[in-house]
């Protein structure tokens, strides 16, 4: 059975050479780019299975790059691990809530990295197989898992990787009250690290983009949120 192929990101080619060396013991497929702009085209030609990508890049930074496969249809899947320098809080915040899967600081254990990118890879072959093909409806909403595409009566609805992902776990269990830690556990996997702000931001974008339905996601004071049951919308 082939191994997944991942590419990673960085400038600094000693960091690439380490991670690269860890991975291929691992019988994964590596690929490597030296720039964001590398790292886009690599990744339209080669579809990696998942990027290990730094945020200090020379030219497009790692958050655009982010940005710029989140917004594709082709890439918008491919999960990615933020490699950041201590100090980055705010970009941290900011890559998650454009949908980084993942982030791990520098310097960083080799080991812990590969458990990591273990980690996302498992997740997301269980994950596509549960939904493949689901449609979930729930009163205006319908929720295309296969198609990555959510649609509010007629129109549809342009949903970051994170709102899409948040939005789907709450209408699949509506009606139960999630904190914010369950959320992201239910979302990333356990042992995530993110601050409950992002968690916030996520939900006040979709309820935003949801418009005259966004009381459809309720806030429990001193909680967290729940997808309202067909009888209470």
């Amino acid at each position: 059975m082939a191994k997944e192929r991942i590419l990673i990101v960085d400038d600094e080619r000693d960091i690439v050479e380490l991670v690269r060396f860890n991975l291929e013991r691992e019988g994964y497929e590596t690929l490597v780019a030296f720039s964001g702009e590398e790292a886009l085209s690599k990744t339209n030609k080669e579809m990696p299975d998942l990027m290990v990508l730094d945020l200090m890049l020379p030219g497009i930074d790692g958050l655009e790059v982010t940005r710029r496969i989140r917004g594709k249809q082709k890439t918008t899947k491919i999960p990615i691990v933020m490699l950041t320098a201590k100090g980055e809080e705010s970009d941290i915040v900011t890559g998650l809530e454009l949908g980084a899967n993942d982030y791990i600081s520098k310097p960083f254990s080799p080991r812990e990295l590969v458990a990591r990118i273990r980690g996302i890879l498992r997740r997301r072959a269980n994950v596509e197989k549960a939904v493949l093909a689901l449609t979930v409806i729930a009163g205006p909403l319908s929720i295309d898992h296969g198609r990555h595409r959510v649609m509010l009566e007629k129109t549809p609805l342009k949903l970051t990787h994170s709102e899409f992902q948040v939005l789907s776990f709450l209408v699949v269990k509506k009606g139960w009250v999630f904190t914010r830690g369950q959320i992201v556990d239910a979302v990333h996997g356990e042992n995530y690290a993110v601050t409950e702000r992002s968690v916030d931001v996520t939900i006040a974008g979709l309820r935003k983009k949801l418009g005259s339905c966004a009381e459809l996601i309720e806030t429990v004071r001193g909680v967290g949120y729940r997808f309202k049951e067909d009888e209470d919308a």
